[in-house]
Formats: C-alpha cells, sequence, structure tokens
C-alpha cells in the first residue's frame, strides 16, 4: 500500500489555493480518508523585497492556481479530492475518467527542495566505514570511505583520494553506491 503513495498536482481556481488546502485538509478528517491522502501543500517561496530602503519579506506562490497533493490514487481519494470546491480538476488526467499521471520523483523533490521542505526519506543500506564509489556530481566515479551519515538531510560526507591528498566531500545519499 505505501509503494503507490504518490504526488498529484491538483488544478484551482486561482486565487482560491489556501481555501482549497483547508477544505481539502476538512473533507480528509471528516470523510476519514487519512490512510489515503497525506498532505496537501501550497508550493511558496519566501523572497526578499527592498521597497523604500526597507526589507520586506512576501511570500509568493511557486505556481499560481494549483496545489500539490501526496496520495494514494485509488476511486474514493480521487473522488474525494476531485469534488472539493475550488477543485477543477487534476494535472495530466485527459478528463473523462482518466486518473492523472503523479509527479516524477525528481520534479517533488526539486519543488520541496526549493520551499526549504525535507524530502522523502532516502533508504540505503550504507555504514560510516563502507567503500562506496560516487555515482553523481562534480566527484562522479571517485571511489571513497564514508565518514558520516546525515539521515536527516540525506547526506553522506565521504574522503576521497584528490590528487594525491586525502579529501572529505559532502554528497547526497543518492549519489553513493557500495563499491563491489
Amino acid at each position: 500500500m505505501e509503494e503507490a503513495k504518490q504526488w498529484y498536482v491538483v488544478n484551482t481556481y486561482s486565487g482560491h489555493e489556501d481555501n482549497v488546502k483547508e477544505k481539502l485538509e476538512m473533507r480528509i478528517q471528516s470523510m476519514n480518508m487519512q490512510d489515503y491522502i497525506f498532505n496537501v501543500i501550497v508550493p511558496e517561496t519566501k523572497e526578499v523585497e527592498i521597497k523604500d530602503g526597507k526589507k520586506k519579506e512576501k511570500i509568493k506562490k511557486m505556481f499560481p492556481g494549483y496545489v500539490l497533493v501526496e496520495m494514494i490514487m485509488t476511486d474514493e481519494a480521487w473522488y474525494v479530492v476531485r469534488n472539493t470546491p475550488g477543485v477543477t480538476g487534476f494535472l495530466g488526467s485527459s478528463g473523462k475518467g482518466a486518473k492523472p499521471f503523479p509527479l516524477f520523483k525528481h520534479e517533488i523533490d526539486n519543488i520541496l527542495d526549493k520551499m526549504g521542505m525535507p524530502k522523502g526519506e532516502v533508504n540505503v543500506d550504507i555504514n560510516v566505514g563502507d567503500k562506496v564509489k560516487i555515482t553523481d556530481g562534480p566527484f562522479k566515479l571517485m571511489a571513497g570511505v564514508v565518514d558520516v551519515i546525515d539521515t536527516e538531510n540525506n547526506k553522506a560526507t565521504v574522503s576521497i583520494d584528490l590528487f594525491g591528498q586525502e579529501t572529505t566531500v559532502e554528497v547526497e545519499l543518492t549519489q553513493i553506491e557500495i563499491e563491489k
């Protein structure tokens, strides 16, 4: 059941995103859908604006007219979201009863990262002292030893040999694999 939990983009009337979020969260509770609909977020970022020499923080919607919903796509959950007041449909659905396509993992991770929210848990079977190979980023294909694992931020500190000198680099847990 857990493996089917994915993020979907819900279209709303522009300017009604917060209202839709609130109504959908109330419907989740009242219709007992907590096991199928998990998160409802309005993607926002903070922008610093300098006006008349004064710094002001302004919250700006990343995607006006859209709300992100993490859910398991069942007929009941789909019905609850679709029939929430202010919702005009799902992005990635052709209509006519067709269920929508979920966001790809890298798409939702990118959005959550821009919002400063933690990404999903990364299940990596790597321990301190393991020999690993870096699979992505500026140190791609370099081998090293794991010094620190920071599961909260999904990062690891790896000691690598850079030009004959031991250097520590910080990488995402998804960018390393145990060396075979």
